[in-house]
């Protein structure tokens, strides 16, 4: 008896790595996004970067991404996306409304990492973020080498 769910790619998991370098989280969020076909199937490829994205409220209240790079798919379609385009999040109006407060005090809002939850829809996770000055950089440059030294058990 075959069964009614298809098979969804799993652990696909990509990270904006830049992020936690140039930025200080303050507060996580889950978002959905509105992707077309080819789009799902660049994502399901892992063909997607993250490294220079950022979201921003529009006139009507809405958060959009800007800045995802999104390959054009390789099998050929007529209907491919166009790889940079902006794309609609969705959360629910109460963190919409948070998020926009905070992003009034100067707080900017970053793509952390892209996601495929268990039940195959494509996720974003979001940071309200504050921006590190160069020596929050040094200090955090100095925390991984010591804690990659003791890992390796040399100190």
């Amino acid at each position: 008896m075959p069964s009614k769910h298809k098979k969804v790619a799993k652990n696909i998991v990509i990270k904006n790595k830049r992020a936690s370098f140039e930025y200080t989280f303050l507060d996580k969020y889950i978002a959905g996004i509105v992707l077309t076909g080819t789009e799902v199937k660049s994502v399901r490829a892992g063909k997607v970067s993250l490294q220079e994205s950022y979201c921003y409220f529009s006139k009507g209240g809405e958060l959009w991404v800007k800045g995802m790079h999104i390959a054009a798919y390789t099998q050929g379609n007529i209907y491919n996306h166009v790889e940079t385009r902006e794309r609609k999040l969705l959360l629910n109006r109460k963190e919409l409304n948070k998020l926009m407060r905070n992003q009034e005090k100067g707080l900017t809002i970053i793509v952390v990492q892209l996601f495929i939850n268990e039940r195959g829809l494509t996720k974003l996770q979001i940071a309200l973020a504050k921006g590190k000055k160069l020596y929050d950089k040094r200090q955090s440059i100095k925390e991984k080498d010591l804690e990659r030294a003791t890992r390796r058990g040399q100190v």
